[in-house]
């Protein structure tokens, strides 16, 4: 098998003590390439130097979280703005809106989630979603851009049959993890219904692990588990289901 992890946090610091048995593990698994999306300021070095550490295999993005946004996200989006003009990068993430935690700078969110998808615009380059308690709201900021060609992924997408055909309408994906395999999701059904058209799969580790780590650090071998329960979902091999899921990420991301 050939599989993508469009989105995973290797660079934090849950990693520092093992990262080199991590990725041999998920490499034995057939993982190639680990996208590391940005979350602001104070990750850029060590994501980097992962990069460093590993070319070709971790992959990282740049892009100021929504919980980010504070006072200050224009002096973030300047320090993104500026590592966007000195070289290139493979997509803008992870950006969007988060009503969960905290309403305090929901306009100023709106307001850096439309910048940096139109940097991503501007770059001809995907962006990476993370919404929260704002699906609808993110849905609909995102619309006027995907009509100018604007492309990506809603990662960990835990929403309804509705939603996920608005996002597959825009010509967006979805990124499926860990939680396809909690029963309470339902995102098992749902993606027997939709298909794995625009489906890629991703982990968000540290955070999110599948069943039967639930509640214990996520890491890229787990994408096992996330493709086992996909499969059972749409009656599919394994096999299948990793070689659809890895052509859409590299639709999404380029080969």
């Amino acid at each position: 098998m050939k599989i993508i992890d469009t989105h995973c946090h290797l660079y934090l610091e849950e990693y520092k003590k093992d990262i080199d048995p991590l990725i041999r593990r998920a490499n034995e698994l057939g993982v190639i390439k680990f996208y590391l999306p940005g979350i602001d300021k104070e990750v850029i070095a060590d994501m980097l130097a992962l990069e460093k550490k590993y070319p070709g295999e971790c992959i990282p993005m740049m892009g100021l979280h929504p919980c980010s946004v504070k006072e200050n996200y224009k002096e973030e989006l300047k320090i993104i703005e500026d590592w966007l003009h000195k070289r290139k990068f493979v997509g803008i993430g992870e950006i969007g809106l988060d009503f969960y935690w905290d309403k305090t700078f929901t306009k100023q969110q709106f307001a850096a989630f439309k910048i940096q998808m139109q940097w991503a615009l501007d770059r001809s380059i995907p962006i990476v979603i993370h919404t929260r308690n704002a699906m609808q709201e993110t849905i609909d900021t995102v619309k006027p851009f995907a009509k100018k060609g604007l492309s990506g992924i809603f990662h960990c997408f835990g929403g309804s049959e509705e939603e996920a055909k608005q996002i597959i309408d825009l010509g967006f994906y979805l990124g499926i993890g860990g939680v396809v395999t909690y029963k309470s999701s339902g995102l098992a059904k749902l993606i027997e219904k939709i298909g794995l058209k625009n489906i890629v799969l991703e982990t968000d580790s540290p955070y999110l692990s599948p069943i039967p780590f639930k509640g214990k650090r996520n890491e890229s071998s787990y994408l096992l588990y996330i493709i086992e329960k996909i499969a059972e979902a749409t009656k599919l091999s394994l096999e299948e289901v990793a070689a659809i899921t890895t052509a859409n990420a590299e639709k999404v991301f380029g080969k």
